[in-house]
């Protein structure tokens, strides 16, 4: 993915997609439907990259789409709504923490970008009425904090069994899809992940690549869906050789998940 302007763009004849940092870690996203020029945001960590990026581009914003309620993901959107205002998307079930919804969406529901499906998902656990919208035909996940690169978002509000599940929703997307994630953490999760799976080969590969990216200042977000089912321990409960590197050889999937993430908490 090119880097641009400090933002990284996919570009194909039906979409584009930008991937803008925010804050100090965040990352915000422009999908646009380039044959009817649809454009939605997901996520408004703060206004000011976001709008620069619009204005840079001569893009409408269309829509908005809120994955959960934390300030980090949230915060920008009072400010951006008063240049760029677009109808908001976000749970219902966390309609009280998220600022006004235009659309409340639920588990299942499906809604339009131009010519492209968004599939609903309710992913919590991270906190309870999390999000993550799958576009097949972007071959895109916005996943925010649920399936992270290389990793999963911390339990705040949900169980690890109800986090489990939500990842196990989110496990069988196709190996094209890139997951874009809320956060740059992968050094810190690759480091973790060797800790649990540290004769992965792919792993290690993976954690020389990041090292790489990011002593160059490249982004190692989005992440394809391949290799995330290929290194993040957070989806590999199921896999002989990381339960025995933890000892969990005979335990249930949801407990050697519950059982890394636990080690992660403390790591």
């Amino acid at each position: 993915m090119p880097s641009d302007h400090h933002v990284e763009v996919v570009e194909t004849d039906s979409h584009t997609l930008v991937t803008i940092p925010c804050l100090s870690d965040n990352y915000a996203y422009l999908l646009r439907d380039n044959t009817s020029g649809n454009v939605a945001l997901v996520d408004v960590p703060e206004a000011g990259p976001i709008k620069a990026e619009l204005d840079r581009r001569g893009w409408n914003l269309n829509q908005i789409w809120l994955t959960h309620h934390h300030y980090d993901h949230i915060d920008g959107l009072p400010k951006l709504l008063k240049t760029h205002a677009a109808p908001v998307y976000g749970a219902r079930a966390d309609a009280a923490r998220l600022p006004d919804l235009d659309v409340s969406l639920s588990e299942g529901d499906t809604f339009a970008l131009g010519g492209l499906e968004v599939q609903v998902f309710d992913v919590s656990g991270h906190t309870i009425g999390h999000l993550a919208f799958f576009v097949p035909g972007a071959k895109a996940a916005f996943t925010a904090d649920s399936l992270m690169a290389l990793g999963c978002g911390r339990l705040f509000e949900g169980t690890p069994a109800l986090m489990h599940a939500s990842l196990e929703k989110m496990r069988d997307w196709p190996d094209d899809t890139l997951v874009c994630s809320g956060h740059e953490y992968t050094v810190s999760n690759a480091k973790f992940a060797l800790s649990v799976d540290p004769d992965n080969a792919d792993l290690k590969q993976r954690a020389k690549d990041i090292s790489t990216a990011r002593a160059e200042n490249r982004f190692t977000v989005p992440s394809l869906m391949s290799l995330e089912r290929a290194t993040n321990p957070f989806l590999r409960s199921n896999d002989p050789a990381l339960r025995a590197a933890i000892g969990m050889a005979d335990a249930t999937d949801a407990e050697v998940f519950a059982e890394v993430r636990k080690r992660k908490d403390s790591f």
